[in-house]
């Protein structure tokens, strides 16, 4: 997560410049956020079965059949999330899923989240000129686990 928010970071100059100006705990909170929202790197679906029928967007769920819930489109809902598709580091992005939900989250996310405000409040302002050291169709992406992200980062500064 570190090394793919510092891409996306890096891929988009005026959010890391609102990032990089301002010395505010608050917006480095809500970068940590959104980068989690819009980036969701765990990717496989919360497998369930429907304890009782009932209807979700016109489509009827019976007793006893299967659900895949999939994080990164309830991140990029257009109903929970105003301009999905777009990052935005001053969104209120708190009520992403990308730790799961209910009684179902991650243990470690309060480890998560301080570890990523401390790296993301830090390394941009001590390594202004961070740069990628190639372009972004040569950085090696990981697509074959349940965690997406980056093989490795070359950078430059």
């Amino acid at each position: 997560m570190i090394a793919l928010g510092t891409l996306t970071r890096l891929e988009h100059p005026e959010q890391l410049a609102l990032l990089r100006e301002a010395d505010d705990p608050a917006l480095v909170a809500s970068t940590v956020e959104e980068l989690l929202r819009y980036l969701n790197i765990v990717h496989n679906g919360r497998l369930r079965v429907a304890t009782e029928d009932f209807e979700v967007a016109g489509q009827t769920v019976r007793a006893g059949e299967g659900l895949i819930m999939v994080n990164e489109m309830g991140n990029r809902d257009p109903e929970a999330f105003t301009d999905s598709d777009r990052l935005d580091i001053q969104r209120d992005a708190r009520r992403h899923v990308a730790f799961g939900f209910g009684v179902h989250q991650c243990l470690g996310q309060p480890l998560a989240r301080m570890e990523l405000q401390v790296v993301y409040g830090t390394l941009y302002r001590r390594v202004p000129t961070l740069k990628l050291a190639t372009d972004l169709d040569q950085v090696p992406f990981k697509f074959n686990g349940m965690v997406y992200g980056v093989h490795e980062l070359p950078v430059t500064w």
